[in-house]
């Protein structure tokens, strides 16, 4: 949660070590894309690594784009914690279960909860991005969430 002003997305519900493993890579490869062009960098190489260059470039660009219009288009901005942060916000958790949602095929609930993200005409194409990005997390078997360490990645401005 920024530190200028206290959003409810921001909000903890919960900690990460309790998700699954999509929900988990959800959150932690959002909270790298929105921290820049050194954490993107991350997720490419964890994504190429074990998807393959190939894949893993088509995986890279569909979460990118996922990202990209959640943030164009969102109802509101996204919160989001630090990086090195246990807790997990209200948005972030929405966030991960909307692609979790959407890798197990349950297409109707996943453009529901894209409605509460984005504007209704962007909800069919994010939830279409969120099932390709979940399909990947899932081939990618992630097991817990990986240690990001704080000299790896420069802390932004907050509070978590």
């Amino acid at each position: 949660m920024t530190a200028d002003k206290k959003k409810h997305g921001g909000t903890p519900v919960g900690v990460i070590a309790e998700l699954d493993s999509i929900e988990a890579a959800s959150v932690i490869y959002f909270r790298l894309w929105r921290n820049g062009s050194v954490a993107q960098a991350q997720i490419w190489n964890d994504f190429a690594s074990v998807l393959g260059p190939s894949y893993g470039r088509k995986a890279m660009k569909s979460f990118e784009e996922l990202c990209t219009l959640c943030t164009r288009h969102g109802r509101r901005p996204l919160m989001r914690h630090s990086l090195q942060c246990k807790y997990l916000g209200a948005d972030e958790s929405c966030f991960a279960n909307f692609i979790a949602t959407a890798a197990t095929g349950e297409r109707e609930d996943a453009l529901l909860i894209a409605t509460l993200l984005v504007r209704p005409d962007m909800a069919p194409l994010i939830a279409s991005l969120a099932n390709y990005v979940g399909l990947a997390f899932k081939k990618m078997q992630l097991g817990a969430p990986k240690d990001i360490s704080s000299e790896q990645f420069p802390l932004s401005k907050t509070l978590h």
